[in-house]
């Protein structure tokens, strides 16, 4: 049976557009999570960023990998409902922790998340993907958006990075960033409260609007992989970077990099 926060219409709709909004996914660790971020933000890792963009006003702190030395976010991840609902959702049987990322907008700051799937930046590769984002703040207009269906397009979306803006990659296998607005994509977004949740897959196109409320908008996000998420060589260095790890294409990510977090076989 599935976990009680998640729906039959929730795994319907997440296993056909690649995306849907758990509620309370996290909401009896709020209080842990907002403690961790303020702990990262604090004291960042390597790979934290304030993503300076010129012309662009406020700070939009984004930073990952984390959660081996932010001991907020490991014991949520290991206590939360978060692997049951990613297995109840992708239909796995075990599900393997990815790589946590916290994205903090602070009032005012006019920078938007560019459109992007998160799938060309990693070095993973299988249907069975599930990325948690969820706001440590009330969110309307900065909340996240998901074009519904886009993991089932024929090439990804070009990886590029957020503030420069150049291709992380030879463009050629890859389609160009689209206009989701401006070409009528169907695109979901949700008001949400502390806590709540959108599950998407790797291959969901998203992003978000700047925060130009009074308000922060701190947000941490979860990605987990199943049973047919394998390693595959990228043409480049990938994001996360995770060097010297030793895999080649076709391995299960080693597990002492990426634990186990559910095993139902």
């Amino acid at each position: 049976m599935a976990h009680p926060l998640v729906t039959d219409e929730a795994i319907a709709q997440f296993r056909r557009d690649g995306v849907t909004l758990v509620r309370g996914l996290f909401a009896d660790h709020v209080g842990a999570l907002r403690a961790g971020v303020a702990r990262n933000m604090d004291a960042p890792g390597p790979y934290a960023s304030d993503n300076d963009k010129a012309g662009e006003t406020g700070r939009f702190f984004d930073d990952y990998c984390n959660w081996q030395r932010i001991p907020e976010f490991n014991t949520v991840i290991h206590s939360s409902p978060a692997a049951q609902v990613a297995a109840d959702l992708m239909g796995s049987l075990r599900v393997q922790l990815f790589h946590d990322h916290v994205l903090v907008k602070e009032p005012g700051t006019s920078m938007a998340t560019p459109w992007h799937q998160d799938g060309p930046y990693y070095f993973v590769e299988g249907r069975q993907t599930v990325s948690f984002w969820s706001p440590l703040d009330p969110v309307t207009d900065a909340t996240l958006r998901c074009v519904a269906g886009s993991h089932l397009w024929e090439k990804p979306v070009l990886p590029t990075r957020w503030v420069k803006g150049d291709a992380f990659f030879d463009p050629a296998p890859y389609m160009p960033v689209p206009d989701p607005d401006a070409e009528g994509m169907d695109i979901r977004e949700w008001d949400m409260t502390p806590g709540d949740a959108v599950a998407f897959n790797f291959g969901i196109l998203h992003g978000a609007r700047g925060n130009t409320s009074r308000d922060r908008r701190r947000a941490f996000s979860l990605r987990l992989v199943g049973d047919d998420a394998l390693y595959t060589q990228r043409p480049g260095p990938t994001s996360p970077p995770f060097p010297d790890h030793g895999m080649v294409t076709g391995d299960r990510l080693r597990e002492d990099w990426f634990p186990v977090l559910l095993d139902r076989t």
